[in-house]
């Protein structure tokens, strides 16, 4: 019977963990890209999908069918995720996804941690000093409140929370100007 030097089993065995971790590794950023209600919005997009990407792009990244949702003309429309997550849709201009929307009844979070429900106060101590509050243009009592990034690589983006008369969040949406800040969406 041959026997391994002892050092010789002590690298096999160190090629053989570090083979776990990269393999592990990758398994975990590969569960991160996937499109879920933990999925984070961002300013620039959600999950492993971002403003700019083509719809066959974006598809590929998200790994799930995008379907029409509304369809506003041939030029802008809205597509969802065929399954999950729900109330999460993805507004399209000239084949390229520009914005996206979290609507009523959804658990996604923005990065900092912003959700459906919160009150204004919440969303302006978690974006201190970068918020614009305007009136809403249709609910009485309610606000648009627009997070107007620092960092001069995201001048042309913005995140949108829109409140109802009780000051609570009931929507709020990423993407590029102008788009992100079209109140009807495509209509």
């Amino acid at each position: 019977m041959y026997r391994l030097p002892r050092q010789l089993l002590i690298i096999a065995i160190g090629i053989i963990a570090a083979l776990t971790t990269i393999a592990l590794t990758v398994f975990s950023v590969r569960a991160q890209t996937s499109l879920s209600e933990q999925s984070k919005l961002a300013i620039n997009g959600i999950g492993p999908v971002r403003v700019g990407m083509t719809v066959p792009q974006a598809a590929a990244a998200t790994g799930v069918s995008l379907v029409v949702h509304y369809a506003g003309s041939d030029n802008c429309y809205y597509l969802r995720p065929q399954d999950v997550p729900k109330d999460l849709a993805f507004m399209v201009v000239d084949n390229q996804i520009v914005r996206v929307d979290i609507e009523s009844g959804s658990q996604i979070k923005t990065v900092s941690g912003a959700k459906i429900g919160d009150s204004e106060a919440r969303i302006k101590s978690l974006y201190p000093g970068q918020i614009r509050v305007t009136n809403h243009e249709y609910i009485e009592g309610g606000h648009y409140l627009t997070f107007i990034p620092k960092d001069p690589a995201d001048k042309n983006y913005r995140l949108v929370f829109e409140t109802g008369v009780d000051g609570q969040v009931t929507t709020f949406r990423s993407g590029k100007l102008p788009e992100v800040q079209y109140i009807e969406g495509c209509a």
